[in-house]
């Protein structure tokens, strides 16, 4: 007899109460199904949106309105006179919409928070860090929680770490900053070569696993560094006080020896807890000045150390070396240098300098990245890695099409590109006028680099094992691998706690990733609305420049200080130009006149839109 699922004599009176069951739950479904295509016909109301922009009033009396900043916002915002705020014509603003309108041009709102006022410098800056969300300031109870960090270092602190607060170490970095958390030292290694010490400030002593202080330094994920102002991500008692390895202060932090022989291989590395005391806050442009030039009044003033720099120069030439060697790609693109005045206006835009000194702790930084992700990546400890991965087939493929127009060629398979032919077709440009173009190509052709959990190694770099060790003041994936690592030079990082560990390892890299993110598209944003205020000043000016983009619309070009402009397509009167994507390139459709990238043009500065960080050039005859 075929088994039905149910009990031989089971009462009747059992089965009919089973089936009001079922019915009921029947009835349950459908009333559930009619409140959900109540609720989509209904949506739940939303909090009204918020936007950040500049306040107007035309008349002393009546209303006034905002202009937002953000392009996806209204046109034009009304605000009555009752939600001014306390705003004044010019201030920038944080304003609440009280009423949608079915049009997209305008709305009405209240103001909610003045950011700035009209005249302050600097305000623009602010509005922009308000339109990311974030905030330099902290809230009350984080900042108690850094209130009651001690200003100095104690004894007892110093207990169980090596002392070398009598050895020569010092921090090079650029003449405007105020937190340091990296210092250096040098000393010949016995047989040849050296022992590099990189020692990095110990910001996880301070900044507990769960604190108020360990939360909001999550959220922020890293500082930003907006020209003359930085939204930190730890309060400025912390990072610019007891944490910072400020010179003649007793410090702690976690040191890294690296032996190195003449050949600029390594040997082994030491990682361990330790208490230092800089002997000098160096200074890029003159430690570069110094080791490129020999200037007499520099050895002078730095004799003390002037052996030692000799020898880092020496190690760093190595190492650079060693990296060329295996492929590690170097991107030489210009960066942008935007100089302010008191009042916060841009009055010069300039290539960003990259010598000696600077490449020389960029060499000491990454080989210390290295050495700690591969002994924790071989260790299989939950940790944080920094990641590039291999470049997208596709991706690729366009790319070896790209730079086919200049007579350039790419080595190998694109599908399985290795780090070596990119750098080598990198090198081949080098000194070109379409260098810059080139590079930046290059680079939006790559996967962009991330953090993970996973040791999955950095293309660019060439590298196996990668993470961010250096800087734990302004980036919390090095605070994160800070903990881990102290833990385990404590005693090691027990079975049962590797579970829970791998679960912040995760959350703290996908939140890193993130705010990361975050942070390069606020910087842009301020980057390009100071060039564009900058250019509005030289109105008129007559340029030569470089095309750096072409479209169906006209083509960009950049100047030798780095901003851009667009060329409008319907400004080129002279023919009627046909976009040719295949090649980059604007071609005349009578006369054959070719505007391809990396060729050089005569601009003039034609106008510019600060808001919309917009700069029209047009063609010089």
């Amino acid at each position: 007899m075929a088994n039905t699922g149910t009990r031989k004599g089971k009462p009747k009176r059992n089965r009919k109460r089973g089936g009001v069951q079922a019915r009921l739950r029947r009835e349950e479904r459908a009333l559930r199904k009619r409140q959900t295509r109540r609720e989509r016909q209904a949506p739940p109301e939303r909090p009204l949106p918020e936007f950040v922009g500049l306040f107007n009033r035309e008349r002393d009396t009546g209303p006034g309105s905002v202009t937002p900043y953000d392009r996806g916002a209204p046109r034009e915002i009304r605000i009555a006179q009752s939600d001014f705020g306390g705003a004044s014509p010019g201030d920038k603003v944080l304003v609440r919409l009280t009423k949608r309108r079915d049009a997209a041009e305008s709305a009405e709102g209240r103001v909610i928070e003045i950011i700035a006022a009209a005249d302050a410098p600097g305000g623009d800056i602010l509005a922009a860090v308000k339109r990311f969300g974030l905030s330099k300031d902290f809230p009350q109870k984080v900042e108690a929680e850094a209130g009651r960090v001690g200003q100095s270092v104690s004894e007892s602190e110093c207990a169980g770490r090596r002392d070398l607060r009598g050895e020569r170490i010092f921090t090079i970095d650029g003449a405007d900053a105020k937190d340091f958390d990296d210092a250096v030292s040098v000393r010949e290694r016995a047989g040849g070569g050296w022992v590099l010490g990189v020692h990095i400030a110990d910001v996880s002593h301070y900044v507990k696993d769960g604190s108020r202080l360990d939360k909001e330094a999550l959220q922020r994920g890293t500082s930003i560094y907006l020209l003359d102002q930085v939204v930190p991500m730890l309060p400025v008692s912390l990072s610019n006080g007891i944490c910072s390895l400020n010179e003649g202060l007793d410090r702690l932090t976690l040191s890294v020896d690296i032996s190195i022989d003449a050949d600029g291989e390594v040997l082994g590395h030491t990682i361990y807890e330790s208490v230092i005391r800089s002997k000098a806050r160096l200074v890029y442009t003159d430690i570069s000045d110094l080791l490129e030039t020999d200037n007499p009044a520099l050895k002078e003033r730095y004799a003390e150390i002037h052996d030692d720099l000799l020898r880092m120069a020496a190690l760093a030439r190595q190492l650079q070396k060693r990296r060329e060697a295996r492929g590690s790609i170097d991107f030489d693109l210009d960066e942008a240098k935007i100089s302010l005045d008191e009042s916060g206006i841009p009055v010069l835009v300039s290539v960003a300098e990259r010598r000696t000194a600077n490449r020389m702790i960029e060499e000491f930084m990454l080989l210390a990245n290295e050495c700690v992700a591969e002994e924790y990546c071989r260790g299989e400890f939950p940790f944080v890695y920094r990641v590039h991965e291999r470049p997208d087939a596709e991706r690729m493929t366009e790319f070896k099409t790209f730079i086919g127009g200049f007579g350039l060629t790419l080595k190998g398979d694109p599908a399985n590109v290795r780090p070596a032919a990119l750098n080598e077709l990198l090198s081949a440009i080098k000194d070109k006028p379409y260098e810059n173009v080139v590079n930046t190509v290059t680079l939006r052709s790559m996967q962009k680099a991330s953090y993970s959990a996973e040791c999955r190694g950095h293309f660019g770099l060439a590298l196996r094992y990668y993470c961010h060790f250096t800087s734990p003041i302004r980036r919390y994936p090095d605070l994160f691998v800070h903990r881990i690592i102290k833990e385990n030079l404590r005693g090691g990082v027990a079975a049962e706690r590797r579970g829970a560990l791998r679960e912040k390892a995760e959350t703290a890299a996908l939140r890193s990733s993130e705010t990361e993110r975050r942070a390069i598209e606020l910087e842009r944003d301020v980057e390009k609305r100071k060039k564009a205020e900058y250019m509005s000043y030289r109105i008129g000016e007559c340029h030569d420049a470089v095309i750096s983009g072409v479209s169906s619309f006209g083509f960009f070009a950049g100047l030798a200080n780095t901003v851009e402009g667009l060329v409008h397509m319907n400004t080129l009167t002279d023919d009627y130009y046909i976009y040719d994507p295949a090649h980059y390139r604007l071609v005349g459709e009578r006369r054959g006149r070719v505007f391809a990238l990396g060729d050089t043009v005569r601009i003039r500065v034609e106008k510019v839109d600060i808001g919309r960080r917009e700069i029209d050039f047009v063609l010089e005859p």
